[in-house]
């Protein structure tokens, strides 16, 4: 296969896939090693970028998609939000940001960490693809696991998990824990 077969089979396969297409999966497809494949499909993202076109190849949960350029994230809003009636929630995004950074957790601990029932928004997040069950914990009851899946990645456009941004970030720091103590401490004399 030459060059210009193996790009144009990567355009192909990718341009169909619903899911990211795994350099192994090509390599199959193509009956080539997958090292050639993962160097076709790089010189293909670069000559991409290198036409600025609107649109790119990129690896995204362990395979290849399509997906617009973020400088056309303006217009694709835009075009996306017509119509948008499936946004999640702020308690289903919580209970999803809780089950990324602490997976594999179950419905009792999210339920701790939110201070709420969270057994519908659970079921929401599993309905849509975001979480599934990864196994089941020790113990007394064998509570049900959750883990994100390959979706989330997707999603979110990251590679691996390794991508989310560190959950320090977004933790008040210690002066902002102490002043929020202090204004909730009832004034003493009163």
């Amino acid at each position: 296969m030459t060059e210009d077969e193996l790009r144009r089979g990567i355009e192909a396969v990718v341009m169909v896939a619903i899911e990211p297409v795994t350099p192994g999966l090509m390599a199959e497809l193509f009956e080539e090693p997958a090292e050639r494949v993962e160097s076709a499909a790089r010189a293909l993202a670069e000559s991409y970028d290198r036409d600025r076109r609107g649109f790119v190849l990129t690896k995204i949960a362990g395979g290849y998609r399509f997906q617009s350029h973020p400088d056309q994230a303006l217009y694709v809003e835009r075009f996306a939000n017509r119509d948008v009636s499936q946004r999640l929630s702020t308690a289903a995004l919580e209970t999803l940001a809780i089950v990324a950074y602490r997976q594999p957790v179950s419905r009792t601990q999210i339920s701790a960490l939110r201070g709420v029932n969270v057994d519908g928004v659970v079921r929401l997040l599993e309905q849509r693809g975001y979480i599934e069950p990864v196994g089941r914990a020790e113990g007394p009851g064998q509570a049900v696991l959750f883990g994100t899946t390959d979706l989330f990645l997707e999603r979110l456009g990251l590679a691996s998990l390794r991508d989310l941004p560190p959950i320090e970030d977004y933790l008040p720091g210690p002066d902002a824990v102490v002043e929020l103590e202090d204004r909730l401490r009832p004034a003493l004399g009163d």
